[in-house]
């Protein structure tokens, strides 16, 4: 039986009537050319500080000889790993990163995307823990992404909804591998999911049987978009991408965003009050941030205990 999962239409934030209700209808929302290259740099910044240490790295095993810092930030990360397996990728990169980096924060705060996700979820927002910046690089198996929903990967989470924004830092093609999704299917239950084999990164995702079962209720849509875009989507939302076919890295971050009023899922990290217009002096500043705080002058962040 399918659950429908309902959108309240809030009065504020930036999107229109229209918007909200293609999101509220299809799972997924489309902002293009979102944020100019001055509000992408922070990005920039973050990802190229962390290429640096991964590249320090390498060096330092005698991987690498160069470190190419005077190659352009869509190939560098690439030309790095050309020569190189699809294990020494697994071990000095990783398919995801989720370091504290100042520009993240930046990012995570721009006024653009908060007022976008205020249209939807209201004003009390939580920055959800669970934020990725991805490398999707040329010929690494690690860049193609399963079909999957996002819930899946925090099943026990008390927290609904949870929207995905998702963030393209170079332009996003079918050539490097840009989103595909399943409109509709935020409105399914939650799929069994497996951990796939292919690339040992531990990407989950759900059976051939039940991507097929829904791609014959709704079609597949494909969303290549100019950097600077944003995706919001649903964390119920049956999507995935296609490997990089291209000659530079596809950059893209994923930020999430929720009510106040639900799971922080500390159990994942330190999310952060991002807006609050009903108390306003608890938003966490970048110093609360990068502190671990999930609000102004809070306590840091401290695992759970088992």
């Amino acid at each position: 039986m399918l659950t429908t999962i309902p959108v309240k239409i809030w009065p504020g934030g930036s999107l229109t009537d229209a918007q909200k209700r293609t999101y509220e209808t299809e799972g997924y929302l489309v902002l293009p050319d979102l944020l100019s290259e001055a509000e992408l740099a922070p990005a920039r910044e973050a990802l190229t500080q962390k290429v640096d240490e991964i590249a320090a790295r390498m060096l330092a095993d005698g991987v690498i000889a160069d470190m190419l810092n005077h190659r352009p930030f869509e190939y560098r990360f690439a030309e790095l790993f050309a020569p190189l397996t699809n294990e020494d990728f697994n071990k000095f990169a990783s398919r995801s990163w989720r370091d504290r980096f100042p520009g993240y924060y930046r990012l995570m705060c721009n006024s653009k995307i908060i007022d976008s996700v205020e249209s939807l979820i209201g004003p009390e927002i939580f920055s959800n823990p669970i934020y990725n910046s991805r490398p999707k690089v040329p010929k690494v198996a690690a860049g193609a992404v399963p079909w999957h929903q996002d819930k899946s990967y925090w099943p026990e989470a008390n927290a609904n909804p949870v929207i995905t924004v998702w963030i393209p830092v170079v332009d996003s093609t079918s050539e490097n591998g840009c989103l595909h999704l399943i409109p509709g299917t935020h409105t399914s239950r939650v799929y069994t999911s497996e951990i796939e084999g292919v690339t040992g990164t531990g990407y989950l995702q759900v059976s051939d049987d039940q991507v097929k079962a829904e791609a014959k209720l709704r079609q597949i849509v494909a969303l290549p978009v100019s950097a600077g875009s944003a995706i919001l989507f649903n964390d119920r939302l049956l999507h995935m991408s296609t490997p990089n076919l291209s000659d530079h890295v596809r950059w893209s971050i994923d930020l999430r965003y929720q009510p106040t009023d639900q799971d922080s899922m500390v159990q994942y990290g330190a999310g952060f009050l991002a807006r609050s217009k009903r108390h306003p002096e608890c938003v966490a500043t970048l110093e609360d941030w990068l502190a671990m705080r999930l609000e102004h002058g809070g306590e840091p962040w401290r695992p759970p205990l088992d």
